[in-house]
């Protein structure tokens, strides 16, 4: 493990945090990977934010590994302009299967760690990170010694329809035991906050939407003349007349590329001038690209394989559309990263997605599993080119206030210090 600073507090005469606390305040930030991710980059900007603030921040996180890339580099690059850094540790035993040694193990280092770097504040993100990082801060809070707020973020749910009914148990009942042991569950969209609560994990009370976060100014960049979408087609080998329908996401079964080709298969055979601009790499490459082989339309898909998140908005302003046929999410960050660029999306009707593709007025829902209505979908934007623009400007105009980083930074302040008056007995 990295090893953590001295703990340092300051003095009266520095004054209080937004908090009411005595500055610095130390907080502890635990996730299960510091991959390419929609998680880990609002963990990472959460970080980022508030060590600009004067906090002393933590991350701590398991091993690195896989072909979706990572963060850590920029975690590690990482200063404010008074010296500030975010402190890392490395947990070998959080890894993100279920592995009861692993997970034993786990669970005593993260209490040691919590023990050395006595934080103000611990707050987990993603499942196993979550019920195994609250379990041992709680156990370290109810041991006795200084108040700590103990706090969860609900980035996407580990259970879902159709999945094995003893492995769904599991985890909701993993996650109702993690519920009791913290102070407050955020939820990065509302829709969290209802399923969760319909399989009884925690209580009301407990929640607080705080919207993930995203550097709104990076995607929003405007494109007057319409060079940077001329340079991003060229680099991507698209032609100036190609209308694009761009996915930024994982090559995984979850996030439904195959949905995508049984949705679009025909009109791509018919429309040469369709093309589909898959940003992301991941385990299941190999079997689509072999998919795309055999329908006859590799030549009509450009893959740009694992590109930096600070890419990103370069090829998102090659896209004429966004298609996110993904199966579950908390609320996905490519959504609002697109209108933010102009790009109508297009997007299965799944968790938090509708807060941000709304449907009619910042773009197009369909039915989960509606291969039909994807194809349906696309081609009704295609057709209707001054309507897309539109629904692409309302959701701009929407996402650079609900979605900026500076604002989630902002909004947990305030749910901190809720969760510190709650500690304390107040």
């Amino acid at each position: 493990m990295v090893a953590a600073n001295p703990r340092r507090r300051a003095g009266g005469s520095a004054g209080t945090s937004r908090f009411g606390y005595l500055v610095p305040v130390r907080i502890l930030h635990i996730s299960t990977r510091l991959i390419l991710g929609g998680s880990q980059e609002n963990t990472v900007l959460s970080c980022e934010g508030q060590a600009r603030l004067g906090h002393d921040v933590h991350l701590a996180y398991g091993p690195i590994y896989g072909p979706e890339g990572s963060l850590l580099e920029r975690v590690e690059k990482f200063q404010t302009g008074d010296g500030r850094v975010i402190t890392r540790h490395v947990v070998p035993s959080l890894v993100r299967a279920v592995h009861p040694w692993h997970d034993w193990r786990c669970w005593g280092q993260l209490r040691r760690l919590i023990d050395q770097i006595k934080p103000d504040i611990v707050h987990t993100h993603s499942s196993k990170a979550g019920v195994i990082g609250r379990g041992a801060a709680w156990s370290v809070l109810k041991r006795g010694g200084q108040p700590m707020g103990v706090l969860h973020t609900i980035h996407g749910p580990p259970f879902y329809d159709g999945q094995n009914p003893l492995v769904r148990g599991l985890y909701v009942a993993s996650e109702r035991w993690a519920a009791r042991r913290c102070h407050l569950i955020l939820s990065v969209a509302n829709a969290m906050t209802s399923k969760y609560l319909a399989e009884g994990i925690g209580q009301p009370e407990q929640y607080q939407t705080v919207y993930s976060g995203m550097e709104v100014e990076r995607y929003a960049h405007d494109d007057v003349d319409g060079a940077a979408r001329r340079a991003a087609r060229r680099e991507a080998g698209l032609n100036d007349g190609d209308f694009v329908i761009g996915t930024v996401a994982r090559l995984s079964a979850q996030k439904g590329h195959d949905d995508l080709l049984d949705a679009l298969g025909d009109e791509l055979k018919k429309r040469p001038n369709w093309k589909l601009l898959w940003v992301g790499d991941g385990w299941l490459k190999e079997k689509l690209y072999k998919r795309l082989d055999g329908m006859g339309v590799r030549g009509q898909v450009v893959t740009t394989g694992l590109v930096p998140s600070e890419r990103v908005p370069f090829f998102i302003r090659a896209m004429d559309v966004l298609a996110h046929p993904s199966y579950r999410e908390g609320l996905p960050r490519t959504v609002p990263q697109a209108l933010l660029g102009r790009v109508c999306p297009v997007a299965y009707d799944v968790d938090g997605t509708g807060e941000a593709c709304i449907e009619g007025q910042t773009g197009k829902l369909v039915r989960l599993g509606d291969r039909g209505g994807m194809r349906d979908a696309v081609v009704w934007l295609h057709d209707h080119p001054a309507e897309r623009a539109v629904m692409a400007q309302r959701g701009r105009e929407m996402c650079l206030n609900r979605f900026s980083a500076q604002a989630m930074v902002s909004e947990l302040e305030r749910v901190y210090e809720r969760a510190l008056r709650t500690a304390r007995g107040g």
